[in-house]
């Protein structure tokens, strides 16, 4: 599971890194301490923790969701690019279905760590209590009013897309 620094936590959560650590201090968000004194925050914590979004509808809402960040789930699935190789790893793309008949694409360079690093959730909880609906939701936390959460997760096709030849216009 990755860890992410306070300051790559503040990035993500699109705050400032005080902020971060009153919100450590005061044990809203977990973090560990290294020797040297230095903390770090869980990925799946912070995922976690970084789901509240602002809808134009019902004004701000935090909710809590827990389940499994899809980068892991995708990476466990052996996925066939050279992960040494940077630009290689850019190419590839997600493409999520659910059964509420929503569809949403990502790039890789969102979920991986050496890009975006976005804590994107495959979750299987909200706020405690299991989903309504079988299956996971795919919670994107940095996205304005749940843009792409797609529920029921049904499929993620993992790969790249052919770019079509240009044609002079």
């Amino acid at each position: 599971m990755p860890s992410y620094s306070i300051g790559q936590a503040a990035a993500l959560l699109c705050v400032s890194p005080e902020t971060v650590r009153r919100w450590a201090d005061a044990g809203r968000l977990p973090s560990l301490r290294a020797p040297d004194g230095t903390r770090s925050v869980d990925g799946a914590a912070l995922a976690a923790f970084a789901t509240t979004f602002d809808c134009a509808t019902n004004g701000p809402q935090h909710h809590v969701f827990e389940g499994a960040l899809l980068r892991d789930v995708v990476a466990g699935a052996g996925p066939v690019f050279d992960a040494r190789r940077r630009k290689d790893r850019s190419r590839y793309l997600l493409a999520v279905s659910g059964g509420d008949g929503h569809h949403t694409v990502l790039s890789w360079a969102e979920l991986d760590a050496d890009f975006c690093g976005s804590p994107v959730l495959l979750a299987t909880r909200l706020d405690g209590e299991e989903l309504d609906v079988p299956g996971s939701q795919l919670v994107v936390p940095s996205d304005r009013c749940g843009a792409r959460y797609v529920s029921a997760v049904t499929h993620v096709w993992f790969g790249t897309l052919s770019v079509p030849a240009l044609t002079a216009v």
